[in-house]
Order: C-alpha cells, then sequence, then structure tokens
C-alpha cells in the first residue's frame, strides 16, 4: 500500500499435487486443500487488511497440470467428485471469507465443460462459481495472450465467450493493438443481442465498488517503508508464528 498498490493478483490457491507441474510449484501453499484454503485465506485477509484488494487464483484450479498454460491448454480429465474435495475447497473458503476477486485459469476440465477452457466456460464460471459456490465478487481472466488462449482462439471469441461466461475483466498484457480488439469485441455483440448490456453493467459495478473500497489518489507513504510497525510485523512472520493456531485468527 506504501508503494503506490491497490490491486494484487495473489494468492495461488492452487493446490499443488502434481511434482511435474511446471507452472504451479513453490507458488502454492502444499498439496493439502485445507491448508492451501487456511493460508490462502490468511493472505487474503492481511493484503485487504493493508488496503489491498487480493485476487485468488487459478479457478478452478491449475495445480494438478502437466502443461505450462503459457505455452499450451492443459487439461484435467478428474471426475467432479474429485474437484469437489481437492481443487474446489480453496476457492470456495476464499469467496465465503468475502473477499474481492478471482482470477480464472485457461484449463480444459472435462467433467465441468468439455473442450472449453475454465475461462470461456459458462458452466465452470456461471453456473459453478457464481450460482453454486456463491462467488460475488470480481472475476479476471488471466492473460488473453497465453498460448493456451491465443494458439486455439481469436482475442474476439475469447472476450466474447468469457464475458458471457461471467468475466468481468479481461487482462491482454503485452500488445496495444490485441488490447484494442479486445475492447472492439465487445462493442458488436452488445449491439446485435450476443452480450447483453445487463451482463456489462454488472460487470461495470462490481469494478466499480471494488475502486470505492481500494483505489486511491496519490499517497507519499514511501518514508513508512522499513517503520517500527513495519519492522513488527515482518518480525512475526515467521514459520513458528502459525503453529498451532488457525492462520486466519485476527
Amino acid at each position: 500500500r506504501a508503494l503506490g498498490f491497490d490491486w494484487d493478483f495473489a494468492p495461488v490457491l492452487d493446490v499443488d499435487t502434481n511434482p511435474a507441474n511446471p507452472v504451479i510449484g513453490d507458488r502454492s501453499f502444499g498439496a493439502d486443500p485445507a491448508l492451501v484454503a487456511r493460508l490462502g485465506v490468511a493472505l487474503g485477509l492481511g493484503l485487504e487488511e493493508g488496503g489491498v484488494a487480493s485476487c485468488g487464483k487459478h479457478f478452478p484450479g491449475h495445480g494438478d497440470t502437466a502443461q505450462d498454460s503459457h505455452l499450451a491448454l492443459p487439461s484435467l480429465p478428474h471426475a467432479l467428485d474429485r474437484l469437489r474435495k481437492v481443487e474446489l475447497p480453496p476457492f470456495e473458503a476464499f469467496g465465503k471469507a468475502g473477499l474481492s476477486s478471482l482470477m480464472t485459469a485457461h484449463v480444459v476440465f472435462e467433467a465441468l465443460e468439455p473442450g472449453v477452457p475454465a475461462t470461456m466456460s459458462r458452466r465452470v464460471l456461471a453456473e459453478l462459481l457464481r450460482q453454486e459456490l456463491g462467488f460475488a465478487g470480481v472475476l479476471v481472466s488471466d492473460d488473453l495472450e497465453m498460448k493456451a488462449i491465443a494458439k486455439h482462439y481469436s482475442v474476439e471469441r475469447a472476450v466474447v465467450d468469457g464475458v458471457n461466461a461471467s468475466v468481468d475483466l479481461f487482462l491482454v498484457c503485452h500488445d496495444e493493438g490485441v488490447q484494442r480488439r479486445a475492447i472492439d469485441a465487445l462493442c458488436a455483440p452488445v449491439r446485435d443481442g450476443r452480450v447483453s448490456k445487463q451482463r456489462l453493467d454488472e460487470a461495470s459495478g462490481r469494478l466499480s465498488a471494488l475502486a470505492r473500497k481500494f483505489a486511491r489518489g496519490p499517497e507519499d507513504r514511501v518514508a513508512e517503508l522499513g517503520s517500527e510497525p513495519h519492522r513488527a510485523l515482518a518480525a512475526g512472520l515467521d514459520a513458528g508464528s502459525f503453529v498451532g493456531r488457525d492462520p486466519t485468527e485476527r
């Protein structure tokens, strides 16, 4: 917050169950869904108490893939029962804690919607996340320039399918031309009815609420870095401080 950040795309809520996973690994809190849920919620609460919006990722779970979605489109064959036991509990806990936002995974979950990346899937986002799990916060896509999407879909297709699936904000992180295509891709579909104005209003309302809560004007707080309160906080963040207690307790 002192450095001017108002939104952090963290924590990673993926459960690290696949040693061959090339992209999650030690970004995850571990292989135990309950532990990932506890520590993920704790980090989210800590960020938001400090004035920075949190964003859990990558829904509904990137932990068991053997491919990096920056380079390819991973697919998971697990049955829904397995997803409910392993992949979903951290995201469900994050939503129930009232934390601000989640990010989608560019991963195909065959048990949910075969052949469709979660970022573009109504079954995964609108039905499972919004309706069944009750998540009401902002939903952000992972970067649409990642090869998991860009090698298989146009940005226009990804944006239209994604917004209809319940994505509120799309990341296009590198190419200004692709960014402009993504923006333009929403205009014609609204005019011809493929995307409803109600859906855009819903997304806009969520983003406006997030901005009202966390966005700040310019602040000069750099001098606070290394202050006694900061040092005291850092001194308490050792592994032993979590032994024997729930880290979500404040």
